[in-house]
């Protein structure tokens, strides 16, 4: 065999390695990021105040109801 050959031989199975790394560290969790998050900001007033205020922000937006003339 020639050189090139063999040198592309031990690159391809580097790179099988890496793949079959990657693949474990993916399957191994099987948690989805959201289920990681989930109630990460449980109870934390910070949060609550930010919730609040964004929803007087977004409610501020609607237009308001015009009142009927009679």
């Amino acid at each position: 065999m020639s050189m090139n050959t063999m040198k592309l031989k031990d690159r391809v199975a580097a790179l099988e390695a890496e793949v079959a790394r990657l693949k474990e560290r993916i399957e191994g969790n099987s948690k989805s990021w959201t289920d990681e998050i989930a109630g990460a900001f449980a109870n934390d007033p910070a949060f609550e105040e930010a919730m609040r205020l964004g929803r007087e922000y977004r409610e501020s937006l609607r237009p308001k109801a015009k009142k009927r003339r009679k």
